[in-house]
C-alpha cells in the first residue's frame, strides 16, 4: 500500500481536484483507493458525497474523515483494503500537519500560476524534510507560454524542490467535474485533459516505485 499526501500552506492551489482526479485515475487501473480527509472544509467529503448520491457505493473506493494526530490509526484501519491511499490536507502548515506528512511515501505539493502559491510553499517543504519524506511539487493551472507561466516555473525551480514533468492545465473541466463528483476521466469531454490526468498518476506511481 502506498501513501500520497497532498499538502499546500494557500488555500485554492488544487489538492482536492488533485486527490479526486488521481483517485479516478488508480480506479481506473483496477486499484483499490482509499481517500482520507483531513481537512475540516470537507470538500473531498462532500465530492464524495455527491459520487456515490450519483453512482452508488464503490467497493474500491473507500472514504474517512481523520485529524492530524489520528492518521496513523485511521491509515492502519484501511490497510487490507487499499492498494493507493491519498490524503487531503487542509490549508495551512503546522506541527500538527507534520504528523500527516510523516505518514506519507511521498508528499505532492500543488503550485498553480501565481506566486504566492510559489510563496506558501517553503513551509511544506521544511516540514515534510523534518519528517523525513519525499516531496514532488505539481504545477497546477498552469498556463504555457504565459509571461506568468513562465515567472512561476523560474520561482519553482529556484526552490530547489523536484517537480513533476506532468502538469495539469488551467481548464474550467476541473471545476466541472469536481462539482460534480467525478474527475475529468470520467467526463469523456476532453483527451487532452485525461492524457494529463493519467500522465500525472504514472508520474506519481513511477516515483512510487522507484
Amino acid at each position: 500500500m502506498k501513501v500520497i499526501c497532498v499538502a499546500q500552506q494557500k488555500g485554492g492551489a488544487g489538492k482536492t481536484t488533485i486527490v479526486s482526479n488521481l483517485a479516478v485515475a488508480y480506479l481506473a487501473e483496477g486499484k483499490r483507493v482509499a481517500l482520507l480527509d483531513t481537512d475540516p472544509q470537507g470538500s473531498l467529503g462532500r465530492w464524495m458525497d455527491i459520487r456515490e448520491e450519483t453512482f452508488g457505493e464503490d467497493d474500491m473506493l473507500h472514504f474517512a474523515t481523520a485529524t492530524a494526530y489520528g492518521i496513523s490509526r485511521a491509515i492502519r484501519s484501511i490497510r487490507k483494503d487499499a492498494d493507493v491511499v491519498l490524503i487531503d490536507t487542509p490549508p495551512k502548515v503546522d506541527s500538527d500537519v507534520r504528523w500527516i506528512l510523516k505518514e506519507a511515501d511521498l508528499v505532492l505539493v500543488p503550485v498553480s500560476a501565481s506566486k504566492a502559491d510559489v510563496w506558501a510553499t517553503n513551509d511544506v517543504l521544511d516540514l515534510a524534510e523534518r519528517a523525513g519524506t519525499a516531496t514532488r511539487i505539481v504545477l497546477n493551472r498552469t498556463r504555457a507560454g504565459t509571461r506568468v507561466g513562465d515567472d512561476v516555473a523560474q520561482s519553482v525551480a529556484e526552490l530547489g524542490a523536484r517537480t513533476l514533468d506532468a502538469t495539469l492545465s488551467h481548464r474550467v473541466i476541473y471545476a466541472e467535474a469536481l462539482g460534480h463528483g467525478i474527475g475529468v476521466l470520467e467526463a469523456k469531454r476532453s483527451a487532452t485533459v485525461s492524457d494529463e490526468v493519467r500522465a500525472l498518476a504514472g508520474a506519481v506511481s513511477a516515483e512510487l516505485d522507484g
